[in-house]
């Protein structure tokens, strides 16, 4: 095999990438295309008192303005809450909103137009952080809330009325006040988790073509069915007329999830009953979404021993000025905040709140980075203060497998203790960490993948080709490679045999999206079951027309084995056809009541990750090096090692981010670092040195092969880690990301 041929093996799409052959929305012309450039609101929080368009419109390949009154008759939208305007109408909740869209022959023109848009303002009282939102004079940035129950996540928002609080999540276990009150030792921690951007190398791009009773917009979606099903119910359009083709797409991380800015392109080629392209600069998509801030108070009791007793936890989500996936992100958060340990009493609350900032979405492990970051720096602080070892700590109080850290939730699929020895494993080989360098650890089980709703067709052709459709989105994380292994392994075909088309809602099934891990477990269940359909369909030709026993009969490279020969598949279609040429078609589906009910519990599995890290601390600046870290997670079976690793080490490195760089800033409202010069990501030199990746497999994962979902879990440990690191060798605990220089030295500074 060739090394181009064993690099397509891996991935699919790794020549085309490479080669700059990969199509992305922004290299699409559809004939008749014009361009639309948005104009954005400079007003934190403002009624519109007046839009004058006519300068924009009267210069020279300007089409049309979209405004806000031209599409109020279709109402809002959302995914969650009804909350959310095509375009702004009467007044605009943040800054970055937008209020007009520019259409023109050429993007150039349609820039240069939207300058001349005049936009009077009258502003409003804000509330531009939680507390302010949540203040007893708080201005309510939306006076009614509209739930969609089941639209798509199971259930829905459970908002306050007349108040910022969008979604309110409890959940109680026990009697904490009485296990407090027998406690031996109480200990209570605040911690805060920035705002953060999803800084995708692609930033959102959308084509929309509206034609009369039909739409087909072209996105770099990650949940294709949400987009088509929002615009669907928008427009009044029947599901079958919108279409929804993806291409490549340059990364996602969740900022492409649910439904973004595709109902503004297709509000503006409605206006012009032509095609519109919006292609959105990096600036633009940060002032689209982000990552849900938060601020969290923990309270742990524990008894002489230093078993814990009860946990109780308040997590206020900072959702900005839309609900998008908010609600769903206070509940995981509340969810992730217990870690894998036995507590037998619990009081957990998470709220999601409007603030007049930019909206909040998924964004990888949704809710997991910030109730991890608290729950680990404060477990490490417990230990601290009862005079424990912060591992031995946490081997105490660890749920084992098949315990259930609640009744409503799966029993424990995984043994913690064994990440935990496997990370420390690995560093054994050094030396004992030095006065400069520090160690710190930290882990997590979190509960992803709670729609197990997915289809997948498989057609396997005369000479052995096999073309695999689904609505699983490549967004880089070798979601179709994976599909494509599991394929040509169920029926036995090599992995060049396969293609798995790009998804295209007229001719791909149904999928909920791609995200919470489920890929590789609900969409590989539904290729494999599409596979094994069209396996018994050939085999059944076989017994058939050779009148053999089924029994006899199994697959092979090429064709099928009959114990003394191997008929090819041509010859089985020919034969069988009469005709030369064929195929069959396989069908699978994934639903909550697939393998006898076993999906419907949640979660699906448990998405684990252990992390070590070792720190070098600049004592003069305050800068943090990170010379080495080891990850580990239990992934059931690993289907594509090389994709497998580098999900787990780009979380993790994007968990550095979180830990030392990354913060979305405002000042009243106002963001501040939303250009790709003013807001810091890691670079390739900020990746350890040495990396340690420990991947276990068990095969005891309830996708094939026994395959659990993988790729969110690793960032959750890194940033605790770090803190923990920096507690346990410099007595500093910085309670607030990023832990930029400047903290860390003012923190040194007064501990001196």
């Amino acid at each position: 095999m060739s090394a181009i041929d064993n690099m397509s093996s891996v991935r699919p799409d790794l020549i085309e990438k490479v080669t700059g052959r990969a199509e992305y929305v922004t290299d699409l012309t559809v004939p008749g295309m014009l361009h639309g450039f948005v104009v954005r609101s400079p007003a934190i929080h403002a009624r519109i008192v007046s839009i004058d368009t006519s300068a924009a419109r009267s210069m020279g390949g300007v089409v049309d303005v979209l405004i806000g009154e031209d599409v109020a008759s279709f109402g809002c939208w959302g995914v969650v809450l009804k909350d959310r305007p095509i375009i702004a109408t009467d007044r605009v909740r943040y800054v970055g909103e937008p209020v007009a869209v520019v259409i023109a022959e050429t993007i150039e023109i349609a820039e240069n137009a939207a300058e001349l848009v005049d936009v009077e303002y009258d502003e409003l009282p804000r509330a531009t952080t939680i507390q302010e939102a949540l203040a007893e004079d708080a201005p309510l940035i939306h006076e009614r809330h509209e739930n969609l129950e089941d639209f798509y996540f199971r259930g829905g928002a459970r908002p306050t009325e007349s108040s910022n609080v969008f979604h309110t999540y409890r959940s109680n276990l026990g009697d904490v006040d009485a296990a407090e009150a027998a406690a031996a030792f109480i200990h209570e921690d605040h911690f805060t988790f920035p705002a953060i951007s999803h800084f995708a190398m692609e930033p959102h791009a959308v084509i929309a073509d509206f034609q009369g009773g039909s739409l087909t917009v072209w996105a770099g979606a990650q949940t294709p069915s949400a987009v088509q099903k929002v615009l669907s119910r928008l427009f009044g359009l029947q599901l079958a007329k919108v279409r929804v083709i993806v291409p490549f797409v340059g990364g996602g991380f969740g900022g492409k999830a649910s439904v973004k800015i595709e109902p503004l392109v297709a509000a503006a080629s409605w206006k012009v009953q032509r095609p519109v392209r919006v292609a959105q600069s990096i600036v633009e998509s940060m002032l689209t979404c982000r990552r849900l801030g938060a601020d969290i108070t923990i309270r742990t009791a524990v008894d002489a021993e230093g078993r814990i007793l009860a946990n109780s936890a308040k997590l206020l989500l900072d959702g900005g000025a839309y609900s998008d996936t908010g609600s769903a992100v206070a509940t995981k958060a509340a969810n992730r905040i217990m870690g894998p340990y036995a507590v037998p009493n619990l009081r957990l609350e998470a709220c999601a709140v409007y603030t007049n900032t930019v909206p909040g979405a998924a964004f990888r492990s949704i809710g997991g980075p910030q109730a991890v970051w608290a729950k680990e720096s404060h477990m490490d602080n417990v230990a601290a203060a009862i005079g424990m070892d912060p591992a031995e700590f946490r081997l105490l109080n660890l749920a084992s497998r098949g315990e259930r850290i609640r009744p409503d939730l799966r029993a424990l699929d995984m043994d913690m203790s064994e990440l935990m020895g496997r990370v420390t494993q690995s560093f054994a080989s050094e030396v004992k960490a030095s006065n400069r360098q520090a160690r710190g650890l930290a882990v997590a089980a979190t509960d992803p993948a709670n729609t197990p709703i997915s289809n997948a067709i498989v057609r396997l052709k005369i000479d052995g080709s096999i073309l695999v459709s689904v609505s699983s989105i490549e967004v880089g994380q070798g979601a179709h490679a994976t599909m494509g292994r599991i394929a040509a392994q169920t029926l036995k075909q090599p992995a060049s045999a396969v293609t798995v088309l790009r998804t295209d809602t007229a001719v791909a099934p149904y999928d909920w999206g791609t995200g919470a891990s489920r890929s590789t477990v609900v969409v590989g269940l539904s290729v494999e079951n599409a596979a094994l359909d069209a396996a018994d369909q050939i085999l059944e030709m076989v017994a058939d027309v050779w009148e053999l026993p089924r029994e006899s009969l199994s697959l092979v490279e090429g064709g099928v084995s009959t114990g003394s020969e191997v008929l090819t598949f041509h010859q089985i279609f020919h034969r069988t056809l009469g005709v030369d040429s064929g195929e069959v078609v396989g069908r699978g589906a994934i639903t909550p009541r697939s393998k006898k009910g076993a999906l419907v519990e949640s979660p699906l599995f448990w998405e684990t990750s252990a992390g070590l890290v070792e720190i070098v601390v600049d004592e003069d600046t305050g800068e943090i090096h990170v010379p080495r870290y080891a990850s580990a997670a239990d992934v059931g079976r690993v289907i594509n090692r090389v994709a497998a690793e580098g999900q787990d080490e780009g979380a993790a490195i994007m968990g550095i981010g979180h830990a030392l760089y990354e913060v979305l800033e405002f000042e009243d409202g106002q963001p501040i670092n939303a250009t790709p010069i003013d807001y810091s990501i890691p670079r390739i030199s900020d990746v350890p040195p040495v990396f340690d990746t420990i991947l276990v497999e068990n095969g005891d994962g309830p996708g094939p092969g026994g395959a659990k979902g993988m790729g969110e879990g690793a960032i959750l440990p890194v940033a605790p880690a770090i803190a923990n690191a920096l507690f346990s060798t410099y007595g500093i605990r910085i309670p607030d990301l990023p832990m930029t220089p400047e903290k860390v030295w003012r923190a040194l500074q007064k501990r001196s």
